[in-house]
């Protein structure tokens, strides 16, 4: 199984009293996967995985491979700082049937290098399905050197890597190499990666994909939808501005759960505006 395409990073659907809404959940899986989603990130970051239980996740995950199994990729957010608490979501998340495991750097407690290979080698000696390493260093403090993703990739099914960064960006081999931030999919894909995981896509899924299956108006595309990627990544954290537009939209999704916060009216009107200038909304 090799790792691409359009990996959307799914918000999570909360009801008015803050639960997991399942059925928005299942409906956004759809529209996602027919609007140019190659697979779904499910409990990630974006999906707001610091405050949903374990629980919820696994129902998450379980919904996925309910809805989508044979027509997308099913990927669970199963990394935290807690290895022993990683093992053990990864071991549901592969019981549950998910395709793969998206395995985030340790944050806050910072493991050296021994760690971080004792750390990712612990989950994924937990599963039979393919890791994917997170490496994200503005919020996990530690950034992955090339030479330890290179040592990370000898392990069997560490598969791919998530690079949320831009500097010292390369392929790794035997690593499929995905974008971990919306900006960086035209770079990525021009230096032969597979693909991203993404939270752009949400809205402009399907340009996204056309710039992996058009790579000559690959540039071009990415500046189409420059204005969509900068509001939902600057405006406010992206659980936020992601849940505001696609409210806008006519989903149901809810707020946010503390601490993060819904989007104020200027951040709405700023996200309505890049969705009528983008043609998503029509202006009143």
């Amino acid at each position: 199984m090799r790792l691409g395409g359009i990996l959307t990073a799914m918000v999570t659907p909360f009801d008015a009293e803050g639960r997991t809404a399942e059925d928005e959940a299942v409906r956004l899986m759809r529209h996602l996967v027919d609007h140019g989603s190659d697979g779904l990130v499910l409990a990630g970051t974006t999906g707001e995985s610091p405050t949903l239980d374990d629980e919820e996740k696994l129902r998450l995950w379980a919904l996925g491979v309910e809805q989508l199994a044979g027509h997308a990729t099913v990927v669970a957010g199963s990394g935290s700082n807690d290895t022993a608490h990683s093992v053990r979501l990864t071991e549901r998340a592969t019981e549950v049937g998910v395709d793969a495991v998206l395995v985030v750097t340790p944050y806050y407690n910072k493991p050296n290098r021994r760690g971080l290979l004792a750390h990712f080698r612990a989950v994924a000696g937990a599963t039979d399905r393919p890791v994917i390493v997170y490496n994200i260093p503005s919020r996990s403090v530690i950034d992955l050197p090339n030479d330890l993703l290179r040592e990370l990739a000898e392990i069997p099914n560490i598969q791919a890597v998530k690079q949320a960064r831009s500097e010292r960006l390369e392929p790794i081999e035997g690593m499929d190499l995905l974008a971990g931030n919306d900006e960086m999919l035209a770079d990525v894909l021009d230096m032969g990666g597979t693909g991203g995981i993404l939270v752009a896509s949400h809205l402009v899924g399907e340009e996204m994909r056309s710039m992996i299956e058009e790579p000559d108006r690959r540039r071009e595309l990415a500046d189409s939808i420059e204005d969509v990627v900068r509001v939902l990544n600057t405006v406010a954290p992206a659980p936020a501005t992601v849940k505001a537009a696609l409210n806008l939209l006519g989903h149901r999704l809810g707020s946010p759960r503390l601490p993060l916060v819904p989007a104020s009216d200027e951040e709405v009107d700023t996200i309505r505006a890049a969705l009528e200038h983008h043609g998503l909304l029509s202006a009143v």
